[in-house]
């Protein structure tokens, strides 16, 4: 649920009603400011990826801002989009289905799905839409990497494509270079083997997806998106020439997290030093478990005003009641910290609402929608 409220910043929120739950706080604005940038950028279709943030603001926002397609996982993310934007396209990107799963996406007319094996293919095939073989590749520059899960390797892939002509589907391939890829290097090489593994699968693309994984603003300066879109666009003119395929990509984490900032509250300030905040790695923190702390950390009083004391390294752990409940490494706070102020996380909107728990009665509470940041 999200409630959009009149106060123009999440300080003033804060100030007034001195809530006691932690807040996500979105910014309708960012979001669609940030869909601008990859339409503008990226030469060919946006679509994005639900699973990154699923709520229904915003979905409605990115509606908004002229996105028109929509990476799926699950039939419950079909239905989401459905809701909010009816006339949407869907691909349905999660190689690994059931039965009843493929069923329901016939129901919603999915556009494109993913395989990446035969039984996948064979699945998917009474579909009926365009099928993108997906394959994976060793190569570095992501926070983590998905090709453990998911992708079959080059030769795979060629055997794979050129099942997708014979059986007379529209083929495309697809990658993920993995998340938080800041290296525009990762998309130069898997583009250049996706326009080896078609040649070698004598089939023309109709489409190449190249995923998601761009970087959301995290640590130090904020990536440069547009460098890795032009780079992306190059490296498919030189791998393809003038049989190049339509493009699309699926940002998730780089679409959404910018427009989130997550206001937590100083518990309790332990006598060893430590900090317990009201949110941790069971709630809207959750991710920062697997892709480490942010550096986008601001804390203000009660009252609305900033800490400016000298940081320094604190231990920082969650509400609950489990001792892993603790924040990688040791982030940097205000030396002038104290009970009761707010810690406010910037840049939070990919995963931490998606993922979050209830765990112990902890969790964050409704969106709460303001102007700006």
């Amino acid at each position: 649920m999200t409630r959009h409220h009149a106060l123009s910043h999440p300080e003033a929120h804060l100030a007034q009603i001195r809530p006691d739950h932690p807040i996500p706080y979105f910014c309708p604005a960012e979001l669609q400011a940030t869909a601008r940038r990859f339409q503008a950028g990226f030469p060919g279709l946006v679509t994005y990826a639900v699973k990154a943030n699923p709520e229904r603001v915003v979905l409605d926002n990115l509606r908004a801002a002229g996105i028109t397609a929509y990476d799926v996982a699950s039939p419950v993310e079909m239905r989401l989009v459905r809701q909010a934007a009816p006339d949407a396209a869907l691909h349905y990107n999660n190689p690994v289905r059931s039965a009843a799963e493929i069923g329901q996406a016939a129901q919603f007319a999915v556009s494109s799905a993913s395989v990446d094996d035969g039984a996948g293919l064979r699945a998917v095939a009474p579909l009926g839409c365009e099928v993108a073989v997906r394959f994976k590749l060793s190569v570095t520059g992501a926070a983590y990497d998905f090709g453990s899960k998911f992708g079959a390797e080059p030769q795979q892939a060629v055997a794979l494509l050129a099942e997708v002509g014979r059986r007379g589907l529209t083929p495309a391939l697809t990658f993920h270079p993995g998340t938080q890829c800041e290296d525009a290097a990762a998309w130069e090489s898997y583009i250049r083997a996706a326009a080896d593994i078609a040649r070698a699968a004598g089939v023309r693309l109709a489409r190449l997806n190249v995923g998601g994984g761009f970087p959301a603003h995290r640590t130090g300066p904020a990536p440069d998106l547009e460098a890795i879109l032009t780079r992306i666009a190059a490296a498919c003119a030189t791998a393809f020439g003038p049989q190049a395929p339509a493009l699309v990509c699926e940002p998730g984490r780089a679409m959404v997290a910018s427009s989130v900032c997550l206001a937590t509250r100083v518990k309790a300030l332990r006598d060893g030093g430590a900090v317990v905040l009201n949110d941790g790695l069971y709630g809207g923190l959750s991710e920062l478990r697997d892709i480490a702390v942010t550096d986008r950390i601001r804390v203000i009083t009660p009252e609305g005003l900033p800490r400016t004391g000298a940081r320094r390294p604190r231990v920082i752990f969650g509400p609950t009641c489990d001792s892993v409940d603790r924040l990688p490494g040791m982030p940097e706070l205000p030396g002038d910290l104290a009970v009761d102020d707010y810690v406010l996380f910037d840049g939070m909107g990919a995963y931490g609402h998606a993922i979050a728990t209830g765990f112990n009665g902890y969790g964050p509470g409704p969106t709460v929608s303001v102007a700006r940041f």
